[in-house]
């Protein structure tokens, strides 16, 4: 498949073509001698771009190759914004369109509080942007319909409203707000705002193992990877890592099957539950209901369970986990998982690295992987992991009927969270996902628009074992 099409926009191929260069360099121990060049690689000559001038198309390029390197190492935040690239994006907010029919009325301006709407000669409203402060009076009180709203692409992407705009106008993120769910990279048309990478780290960590010989390299893989890779088999993955260097591959799946065993234990004996495996959820709930963190489980992620297992065979080895989700690159430097993982990448930041050393994965033998249960498995989509509890709670005869609320997306967790901060009647367990379909549509997966839980199942039901229980023993 020609590498262009594996791609959903002309973003994210520009993305991955500066991953792949980083990553090329970086084997060859070239890149910091050749990081000025990879803009020229790219967009080499005079050719069109969606930009003014391939010139400043390549300055963009040269800011994307300092994320993909690491970015500012200052910032906590794993997602920055490229100010330069935003100028393009229109500021937004409210205005007047074509519908306004000039009425004697003039609802709008008498609901104004700013004094910010005026009339031309056409008796045609208008918005002066330096007074209005985007109350959206106006547009309540127009009768036609006629003032809308213009809301930036990443600010409707945004369930927790951390875009705001800085001084230029350019979107600044709110700190304070943001939980690294990545829904504005996805949704930005300009590419403005990209996560970093730490690609370099996992390259580093492969070349200093020396074959693995001085410490082995562990590839841990969501089970999401089932959709976002669906041209090619499992098997063929395991290989192609193992060509990149990695010792062995682990599925993340078995730390799923770890975190429904011990969470169905949890519940049955707390009662009442907020999972913990989405860490954007988590982040959302210690920003804006910190009274309910006291019933996030204290269980792991799947992620930080099967790194745990294997740090306690091996405490030397190195742990890259790779996966759809951005808030990954966050969770890995939180407390509770004290440097359990060293390295979280993307399934996008996968795709550069196979290419970077011209892996074709469909041209690869297969090398078996059958580490996880079908309930572990299934974690990656929405619903997944209610069913796994409900597995659990019946393996473990807990004698308590499961009663969740599965919640596709932050806006239907801020509903299941509101439920309980007014203690409205509701289940006992809370399944939170950040991203709409679950971990499959995550910021950080090949196939962003077009998302098939299919996949997911299909690739659950080939698990050899029956239980959750059976894979736990099984470690």
């Amino acid at each position: 498949m020609n590498n262009n099409e594996r791609f959903e926009t002309r973003i994210q191929y520009l993305k991955y073509q500066v991953l792949k260069e980083v990553a090329k360099e970086a084997w060859d121990g070239d890149l910091l001698e050749n990081v000025l060049d990879i803009p020229k690689k790219i967009l080499p000559g005079k050719v069109p771009t969606m930009r003014c001038c391939v010139y400043k198309e390549r300055a963009i390029l040269q800011e994307r190759v300092k994320l993909a390197m690491g970015g500012n190492r200052e910032n906590p935040n794993i997602i920055e914004v490229i100010d330069i690239a935003c100028d393009e994006c229109p500021i937004g907010g409210y205005e007047v369109t074509n519908n306004c029919q000039g009425c004697l009325a003039q609802r709008c301006t008498n609901a104004c509080p700013k004094d910010a709407i005026y009339f031309d000669n056409n008796h045609q409203a208008h918005i002066d942007k330096n007074k209005c402060v985007n109350c959206g009076a106006c547009a309540r009180a127009c009768q036609y319909s006629a003032i809308i709203n213009r809301k930036r692409p990443c600010e409707n992407a945004c369930a927790v409203k951390a875009i705001v705009s800085n001084q230029e106008q350019a979107c600044k993120i709110d700190e304070e707000k943001c939980i690294r769910c990545g829904a504005c990279i996805s949704q930005c048309p300009f590419g403005a705002i990209m996560d970093k990478s730490f690609i370099l780290d996992a390259i580093d960590y492969i070349l200093k193992s020396e074959n693995n010989t001085k410490f082995k390299v562990y590839a841990l893989i969501a089970p999401a990877i089932a959709d976002s890779f669906r041209e090619v088999k499992l098997s063929q993955i395991v290989t192609g890592l193992k060509k990149l260097g990695f010792y062995d591959v682990v599925e993340v799946a078995k730390g799923a099957d770890i975190v429904a065993y011990h969470e169905a234990k949890e519940l049955a004996e707390k009662g009442f539950l907020l999972s913990s495996c989405c860490p954007a959820f988590v982040s959302f709930v210690e920003k804006n209901f910190p009274d309910l963190k006291e019933y996030v489980s204290h269980n792991l992620s799947p992620m930080g369970a099967i790194a745990q297992k294997l740090k306690e065979d091996d405490k030397n080895c190195k742990l890259v986990f790779i996966g759809p989700c951005t808030a990954k690159k966050m969770e890995i430097q939180r407390d509770n998982l004290n440097g359990l993982v060293d390295v979280a990448l993307t399934f996008e930041e996968l795709q550069a690295l196979f290419d970077s050393r011209d892996i074709d994965l469909e041209t690869l033998e297969e090398t078996p992987i059958d580490q996880a249960s079908f309930f572990g498995r299934i974690f990656a989509r929405s619903g997944g992991l209610t069913e796994a509890m409900a597995e659990g709670l019946k393996e473990i005869d807990a004698g308590l009927e499961l009663k969740p609320e599965t919640c596709n997306g932050i806006d239907m967790c801020r509903v299941a969270l509101l439920k309980k901060s007014k203690n409205l009647a509701m289940g006992n367990f809370v399944e939170g996902m950040a991203c709409n379909g679950g971990c499959i549509g995550g910021a950080g997966t090949l196939k962003k628009l077009v998302v098939k839980k299919d996949n997911i199942d299909n690739y659950a039901k080939t698990s050899k074992y029956e239980t959750i229980i059976q894979s736990v023993e099984d470690l």
